[in-house]
Order: C-alpha cells, then sequence, then structure tokens
C-alpha cells in the first residue's frame, strides 16, 4: 500500500493561481501581443468538466499541489528544491506527493460583481465519491488527487510518452479532486486552476517578495507564546518550512502586530508553515488568504495591468507550473475579473473539528484529522454562493431511482435510504441488470423531463455529472452506482466518512469548543473571527516606509492598516 506524505510539508499556491488568472484581464483591454495570448492558452491544458461557461455566474476550485514536479513529471532542480525550502536532490523522488494541500473553492456572481471563498482544511476525513485504490474508499480529502495520479500512473506506465503519462495522471487527479469537492460541498464545479510547490515561488520572486502582517499567537497545545513566528518544532527542533519573521525584520521588543516584507524564499515559507499555528491547517488557510489579499492589491498597484513589459515575464513558462481544465477560456474569464478585486472578494474556512492520533486508511502512522459536519457544509456553501432562493425543484417533487452496479451487496438500498433523508421521494433501488445503461467504473446520474435541475443537485453529492436520458419517466432521476463503487460518498453521510460516528463527531466539536446545534465554523472558534478581504484591498494604499527586511523599522500596526491585507498568526 503506498505511503502517502505525512503532512508535515505542505504548500499555499492560490495566490500564483489567482494571480495568473487577474493578468488574463490585461489581454482584453490592453490588447497584448500574440505570444502572451499563447501563454494564457497553454495554461488551459487540464482536464475537461464539462462545457461550463467562462463567463458569468461560476464556481471555481483553486488546487495548490505539494508535488516536487511540473505537471509533466519532470523533478524540481536542486537549485529550485533549494529555493523552496522543499527537500535535497538526492531525496526529491520520495519527498512530498501529489496531494492537494490548499483547496479554495470561489463563486463568482452573475456579471461578475463580487466573489465569494471558502477554504477546505486539507485534513477533513471523506469517503471518496467513486474509484477506490488499494482497496481504499476513506481518507483525507487532499489525498483524493494523489490516489487518482498514481493509480494512472501504475496502470499506464510504458505505454506511453513521459510526457503524456504525467499529463494524464494529473488530468486524473484533477477530476478526482473535482469530484470529492462537489461530493463534500454539494455544489458543482465549472472549473478549476492549479498550481505546484514552484508557482507561489515564482510569483513572489516577481513582486520581489510580499507583504504581510502578522501577530504573535498565545501559548497553546505546548507551543510557547509567540511559537508562529518561526516554524520551529519544539519536539523535534526543525524548522519545516524555514519560516522565521526574525530573519525579515520582526521587532521581538516592540512585539504586536507588525508588517514585514517577506524575501521570496520567507514568502512561500510564510504560506508553507502549519506546525506552530493556531488550528494548525485551518490556521495556515488564514495565511494563505492574507497572501492572496496582498497578490491581488500588488497585481493592481505595480502596473502589471497597465505595463506592457511585465505581463510576459509573469505567465512566461507558466505552464510548467499552473493548468486550467480545457474549457476554461481565460480571455473570456477576464471580463469578470473585476470580481478578485480585495473589495469584491471575501474569504471564509468551511467548518471543520480537529482532532489527533487517528487511524487513517492508507498512512503507516496516526494522523491529524478533521471531522465535518456535511449537512452544516453544504448549506453554509449554498447560502453563501445562492442566498436563500431555490435553485433546484424541492426534492420531494422528484423521483430518485437507485441501482447497483458494484459488488457491495445492499449498497443500492443504502444510497436510497441516504436520498430519502435528503427529502427525496424514494423510487426503485434494484440491481444494474434492471435497467438500461452500461455500466462504468464511476457511478453515472441520469435524468427525465423536469428533472434536470434536482438531477444536477444529486449528481454534486455522488461527486459526478447529470446526463438526459429520453427513456426516463418524467421527474425521475437514475443513479446507476460504479463498478468500482463500495461505499457511500461524502456528501450522502452527515459526518463525511463511514467511519466517523455522530459521537466521534460530538466529542472532537466539544472539545474544540464547537457548538453541535450551530454552524458556528471551528475557524472562528479557534483563530477569532477573521477580518473580511472585502475590505481596502481595492483601494489606494501607502507605499511601504521601510526597505525589505526591515529590522528596526518595522512598526506595530492595527489590521487592515496597509494592502487591505489581516493581521493573521
Amino acid at each position: 500500500m503506498r505511503w502517502l506524505g505525512s503532512g508535515s510539508v505542505a504548500v499555499g499556491k492560490v495566490g500564483y493561481a489567482a494571480a495568473c488568472l487577474a493578468s488574463a484581464v490585461v489581454l482584453v483591454t490592453a490588447g497584448y501581443a500574440h505570444n502572451v495570448v499563447g501563454y494564457v492558452n497553454d495554461i488551459s491544458d487540464g482536464a475537461s468538466t464539462g462545457n461550463s461557461p467562462s463567463v458569468g455566474q461560476m464556481n471555481i476550485l483553486v488546487m495548490g499541489l505539494e508535488s516536487r514536479t511540473n505537471f509533466e513529471g519532470q523533478y524540481l532542480t536542486a537549485q529550485q528544491l533549494t529555493e523552496t525550502h522543499s527537500g535535497k536532490e538526492a531525496n526529491v523522488q520520495t519527498t512530498g506527493s501529489q496531494d492537494t494541500d490548499t483547496l479554495i473553492l470561489i463563486h463568482i456572481f452573475a456579471a461578475g460583481q463580487k466573489a465569494v471563498g471558502f477554504s477546505i482544511p486539507r485534513d477533513d476525513v471523506v469517503n471518496y465519491p467513486n474509484a477506490t485504490y488499494d482497496g481504499l474508499t476513506e481518507g483525507k480529502i487532499d489525498a483524493a488527487y494523489a490516489y487518482a495520479y498514481d493509480q494512472y500512473v501504475a496502470d499506464n506506465y510504458g505505454r506511453m510518452s513521459n510526457n503524456a503519462l504525467y499529463l494524464g495522471a494529473n488530468a486524473a487527479g484533477q477530476l478526482f479532486e473535482v469530484q470529492t469537492v462537489e461530493s463534500v460541498t454539494g455544489v458543482h464545479i465549472d472549473h478549476f486552476v492549479e498550481s505546484n510547490i514552484i508557482g507561489f515561488y515564482s510569483l513572489a520572486k516577481q513582486f520581489g517578495g510580499i507583504e504581510v502582517c502578522i501577530k504573535p499567537a498565545a501559548a497553546q497545545g505546548g507551543f510557547a507564546a509567540g511559537a508562529n513566528l518561526t516554524d520551529y518544532d519544539p519536539f523535534t527542533g526543525d524548522n519545516n518550512s524555514g519560516f522565521d519573521a526574525y530573519q525579515d525584520g520582526y521587532n521581538a521588543k516592540k512585539s504586536g502586530a507588525q508588517y514585514l516584507h517577506l524575501s521570496p524564499a520567507q514568502s512561500l515559507a510564510y504560506v508553507r508553515a502549519r506546525d506552530t499555528l493556531p488550528g494548525v491547517d485551518i490556521g495556515r488557510t488564514a495565511r494563505q488568504q492574507s497572501a492572496l489579499d496582498y497578490v491581488i492589491y500588488a497585481l493592481k498597484h505595480e502596473n502589471y495591468f497597465s505595463d506592457v513589459t511585465k505581463l510576459p515575464d509573469l505567465l512566461s513558462g507558466a505552464s510548467q507550473y499552473l493548468i486550467a481544465d480545457k474549457n476554461f477560456n481565460l480571455l473570456e474569464f477576464a471580463t469578470d475579473m473585476k470580481a478578485f478585486s480585495g473589495k469584491n472578494l471575501a474569504f471564509t474556512t468551511l467548518p471543520a473539528a480537529p482532532v489527533n492520533n487517528v487511524t487513517v486508511p492508507g498512512y503507516p502512522q496516526p494522523q491529524d484529522v478533521n471531522y465535518i459536519d456535511v449537512p452544516s457544509i453544504q448549506r453554509e456553501v449554498n447560502d453563501a454562493f445562492y442566498g436563500t432562493a431555490a435553485t433546484t425543484t424541492p426534492p420531494s417533487s422528484v423521483t430518485v431511482d437507485v441501482y447497483n452496479g458494484s459488488g457491495q451487496p445492499g449498497l443500492a438500498g443504502e444510497v436510497s435510504e441516504a436520498f430519502a433523508t435528503l427529502g427525496y421521494k424514494t423510487g426503485t433501488a434494484k440491481d444494474a441488470s434492471a435497467q438500461t445503461q452500461p455500466v462504468t467504473d464511476d457511478t453515472q446520474v441520469f435524468y427525465g423531463t423536469g428533472a434536470e435541475l434536482t438531477a444536477q443537485s444529486v449528481a454534486n453529492e455522488m461527486g459526478t455529472m447529470a446526463t438526459p436520458l429520453s427513456s426516463l419517466p418524467a421527474g425521475h432521476v437514475a443513479v446507476l452506482l460504479g463498478s468500482t463503487v463500495t461505499a457511500l460518498p461524502p456528501g450522502l453521510l452527515t459526518y463525511g466518512a463511514t467511519t466517523v460516528s455522530a459521537q466521534d463527531y460530538a466529542s472532537a466539536a466539544a472539545a474544540d469548543g464547537l457548538s453541535t446545534a450551530s454552524t458556528q465554523s471551528v475557524s472562528a472558534a479557534v483563530l477569532g473571527a477573521r477580518a473580511s478581504t472585502a475590505s481596502s484591498a481595492g483601494k489606494s494604499a501607502p507605499k511601504p516606509s521601510k526597505t525589505p527586511g526591515g529590522g528596526d523599522d518595522a512598526v506595530t500596526v492595527a489590521p487592515n492598516a496597509k494592502y487591505g491585507i489581516p493581521c493573521v498568526y
């Protein structure tokens, strides 16, 4: 059985992905040269997620990959490994994994007037919606990509060129991660953008580093007060990411919240650090969101949207480190890029209850994980994305028929009961031989006349797409379970995974101060309510009053005083 990385090294690449998305707007407004258009087109080389439009209302999944390779399977160079504090060349083949350590789901509202995003903690425990790997049906949400990637490589190694092999493996990972996130959140993902480990570092070099506001955390969990200002683990003595705020001018005598200009290497380390942060992964998502706030500010105020010499440098070679789905037309999407100004983009983190030392299938030792309440997550995401207006036909008006194409006895009945619990009208629960469509590896969802909207909701729960089928009666949705499916997908499980019980979740929630009677985010309970990024990132802000690594010139400041970025741990 494959050993997934233990999670001690992780990367925040969301800033680079969003930055390259944002830069596409210039192609429309400034008429850039053909070679820049080519750079952008090269990025759209990932898996196909369907025929969703690239303008108007849409959902985009931003993924940051831990991999020490580019999308063609080539390992990072010794210099790149050193620059990113990502291990040694001699160990590169056994360092890291294809895990998506950054997952941010962004909704663009109609006409691109604003956007809202949810960070998804990478350690959330879920069932996987369709296939299995080495018999595994359950694991961390960030590992879905790695399982599908590794399976593709194992199945196709030696049968094609390395370039095609690894592009195909990444496409398999992209689709499986998208399906898993759809199943957990209950919403369809139209497009994705993904960056790997070198991407954020490349962006930080282009900007000459980034600005952050950092404040010391209180003593917690065996860590001394202010432990978050470095990434030194007091138990091992290792600095896992290389982050050290004192190297870039944090003034210990002044203490408190301070703005720092981080070097490119420290910029990457800042968004990678996790072990010394309150909330661990939840704390890291706050840093990633803060870094994205600055990236958006810098793109606008450092003239990337008006200086014809800057954008080619940003995009040249980006296809090695950045990829989007094949159907995402970035040139069309550029018309909606005003949604990514700081004043129109708000972030939060999906609720999760952290728990330590849990045995997770596929890992050689106990893990730190998060338990989740799927119905609460789906309500929170749907409310934020679509408001209170109903976007689907009421479930009780649609009949869901379930057919078992897997070898798991009784699974059709379990799926049917789960949909009944959600309010759908119970239909047939039979073996696949009772219907006309061929069984495939993955689950399929079909719908008859008048059931299209509800069918997509059903498909989202299953982590797949809905397809019309004229032979189905009006108002019916048919779920055909795939041959590899052996367990309920996370969207049909209250706590996301078969092995997580109500008592497991309740105990973890109580330990973390989360009321099980509300949808309060654990991130708020652990970190305090985060200031909305929809504050002042799009407004004029003063230039730094200090030079990079400003030492004693670094001053104590109030949150959101510069660049619209919040002060975080």
